[in-house]
């Protein structure tokens, strides 16, 4: 792979302390490259550092997030091959190289996956660990790390669902699994992340809640049948057995079952109806 081919993005707020030592490592090793900083609305200097240090440098007008950054990034890049990667000194210069040699061997996207060492807290490590396994079942292929931001994609392929993306944190869930659903292949290198230098852009409540909401959309994005369909299993089964228990108890059909059953179609609907809006959706996107 020719670095002339490669354009590296790093989403920036704030992050003067670790900027200019992320972006020496990457021009002494990727002199070629192509540099792209999106300044996400910093009240810092960062914008000034990237400059100063020869890349890119993008500015949006005031914060609209790390998806946004992603976005805006990707239509600005004119290189074959994207490298996504954090500008907080998390992300190890000299692993792209390995995301490269994965590349060459025809994968269409290659995520660093981080290890249990490189989890910021417990709770984290539980809820990415909880993700992945969600997402694994999913789509059932392994997914060793479903919200790393580091990642090597093909430019054309990576263009196509740019409508789709987020501007949160949660566009790694949204580009993979959309790859996934695509027929494309992933594939993981294990990492190591270090510990962020500055301070962490994430808020536990809000983004918990905000995460949470990426199970649903795991599922609505790859297939929605397959979420709705267990669900509606499940209340199915429990209005059964609630059925059951009143017959032998009382003798007879309560309410609350004929509301049990009728919830347990109504899911199943759903996600009839989702399966046939996504599947809309990529066929459009093709």
């Amino acid at each position: 792979m020719t670095t002339t081919s490669l354009s590296i993005i790093l989403p920036c707020l704030n992050e003067s302390g670790a900027l200019e030592g992320t972006l020496q490592k990457l021009t002494a090793l990727y002199a070629h490259a192509e540099i792209i900083v999106v300044d996400d609305g910093s009240s810092d200097n960062s914008a000034e550092i990237a400059t100063r240090m020869g890349a890119k440098v993008i500015r949006h007008p005031y914060r609209k997030g790390n998806g946004a950054a992603i976005k805006t990034g990707a239509r600005q890049a004119t290189g074959d091959i994207l490298i996504f990667m954090d500008a907080d000194g998390q992300h190890d210069p000299a692993d792209i190289q390995r995301l490269l040699a994965e590349i060459d061997k025809g994968h269409d996207m290659v995520v660093g996956a981080r290890g249990m060492e490189s989890q910021a807290s417990t709770a984290r490590l539980f809820a990415n660990t909880f993700y992945n396994r969600l997402a694994s079942w999913m789509v059932e292929q392994p997914i060793a790390d479903l919200t790393s931001g580091f990642r090597a994609v093909r430019a054309k392929l990576f263009k196509e669902f740019l409508s789709l993306l987020p501007n949160t944190f949660s566009y790694p869930t949204t580009i993979t699994m959309a790859f996934f659903r695509a027929g494309y292949s992933v594939s993981y290198i294990p990492i190591v992340a270090h510990k962020r230098i500055g301070k962490s852009h994430i808020r536990l409540f809000r983004d918990g809640v905000r995460f949470l909401l990426i199970i649903f959309k795991i599922g609505t994005l790859y297939a929605p049948l397959k979420l709705f369909g267990s669900l509606s299993v499940a209340f199915f089964l429990l209005a059964l057995s609630y059925y059951g228990y009143t017959f032998f108890t009382d003798g007879r059909f309560t309410n609350m079952g004929a509301v049990l059953f009728t919830t347990a179609i109504l899911i199943f609907l759903i996600g009839l109806v989702s399966e046939q809006i996504t599947q809309l959706l990529y066929t459009r996107k093709e």
